[in-house]
């Protein structure tokens, strides 16, 4: 099984919601069930349909989230000290066109998240930035336009 990298605190959530969903939602769900039961005929039950669907829902999300924890490669960004691009890093980009500023943390896949600045190593931008230094400038095909970034500062956090 091929491991993937993640951040500390991506694993922590990861392992959060699998115990919120097996310790609070899924026995929450049994009970809806044996109330849908108790109401009688399950045949024309909405309630009981709905609460076996939600069912197979949680069953489902367990199941994923366990390979994804089982996947998993633990990394702490902050024991990685180097000048080069690599998993976890913080990096500040300048938009050589536009002279807008950026920054991104590079993590794993199941952590990506661009609202919050974070994106994957393999995205697009990702895998143009692994392996840069500061003062590099790297070309990202977006699906707008290609754009320029200087490498402004690389931090490991």
């Amino acid at each position: 099984m091929k491991k993937m990298p993640i951040t500390p605190d991506g694993y922590q959530r990861i392992k959060k919601e699998l115990e919120n969903l097996i310790k609070v939602e899924r026995p929450a769900n049994v009970k809806a069930i044996a109330e849908a039961r108790a109401h009688g005929d399950l045949s024309e039950n909405a309630e009981y349909h709905a609460a076996k669907e939600r069912q197979s829902f949680i069953a489902g999300k367990i199941n994923e989230l366990q390979a994804r924890i089982a996947s998993s490669q633990v990394i702490d960004p902050s024991s990685i000290s180097q000048d080069k691009i690599a998993f976890g890093a913080t990096v500040k980009l300048l938009d050589v066109e536009t002279d807008e500023e950026r920054e991104y943390q590079l993590v794993g896949p199941d952590e990506s998240d661009i609202k919050n600045n974070k994106v994957s190593i393999t995205s697009p931008i990702g895998k143009s930035l692994i392996g840069k230094k500061e003062g590099d400038e790297v070309k990202v095909k977006a699906p707008a336009r290609t754009i320029e970034y200087e490498i402004l500062e690389i931090r490991f956090e």
